[in-house]
């Protein structure tokens, strides 16, 4: 018998071993179908996640902030999926939470471009709308080196050499694309609704210099459309207020390509300079 408390302190007894989803759905429904992933023991799991032993049990869904990550890491994931869709000769690196989204290093022939970012976006549409199934499997550290590089992807695979060899690893699958993972992620595509493609990037592999410079794809993701939408207006807003736009409209000063980090005042900015300038001046002084 495995006994499962819930977050208002109540108790559900199940006959043996239960899976979250199967907990969710012996609540009620629309916490099935809501369900993202769970919090046992207070580490958040998929909702594959087998319980064997008597635990605490949160149901995540969109609406909890551990939702909201669990959204963003998919969506990472669902960019390679349409990435590598598109252009099968690109290699997959790391695709990380950030805030308010995530971002992808990508290892391919030529730049990206802004025409190929509506492409992959458009892709990862498509594909959310299959609602395919996210599956997770464990294999060996060896093995699953061996098995990366069979497939091409050789920064997988000497990302999986870096672990402890006695160590197993996750990959999760969707679809015809699988990728190392530790998870947790939604339990299909289809959970996958609100999220838009944002801009192109370059960043070195691992962060290194002398290493190969990899493509960066960021995007955002979110639980609902208005928040997705309040999102994007925001940026909108910053724009229109950028210093740098601002700088040069009101011919306050501009920036030389070839010194980004220094400021060359005009005559109208130099004199709101000094005007803050003496201000402070004054305040210290006081």
């Amino acid at each position: 018998m495995i006994q499962i408390t819930l977050p208002d302190g109540s108790k559900r007894d199940y006959p043996g071993p239960v899976t979250v989803a199967e907990v969710a759905s012996s609540i009620g429904s629309g916490l099935a179908k809501a369900a993202l992933a769970g919090k046992v023991n207070g580490t958040v799991v998929d909702t594959s996640f087998l319980i064997e032993a008597d635990s605490s049990l949160s149901i995540i869904t969109a609406k909890d902030a551990d939702g909201l990550g669990v959204i963003r890491h998919s969506a990472a994931h669902l960019l390679a999926y349409a990435v590598k869709t598109l252009f099968p000769e690109a290699q997959v690196t790391i695709g990380p939470v950030i805030e308010n989204g995530f971002f992808y290093d990508f290892s391919y022939k030529r730049p990206f471009t802004p025409e190929d970012l509506v492409a992959i976006e458009k892709k990862m549409e498509e594909l959310a709308a299959k609602d395919e199934p996210v599956t997770r499997r464990v294999l060996p550290r060896d093995e699953a080196v061996t098995y990366f590089k069979n497939l091409g992807e050789h920064y997988k695979a000497e990302i999986i050499a870096s672990i402890p060899a006695n160590e197993d690893v996750s990959l999760y699958r969707e679809g015809e694309f699988e990728d190392l993972c530790r998870g947790p992620h939604v339990p299909s595509t289809g959970k996958l609704k609100f999220f838009k493609l944002m801009k192109l990037a370059g960043a070195y592999w691992r962060g290194d210099h002398r290493n190969e410079m990899l493509q960066r794809i960021y995007g955002t993701a979110w639980a609902t459309k208005d928040d997705l939408q309040q999102h994007l207006k925001m940026l909108e807003e910053a724009e229109k207020r950028d210093h740098r736009k601002l700088g040069r409209e009101l011919d306050l000063f501009h920036i030389d390509d070839h010194a980004p980090g220094l400021v060359f005042w005009h005559p109208k900015g130099w004199t709101l300079w000094q005007g803050v300038e003496q201000y402070l001046r004054q305040v210290y002084r006081d």
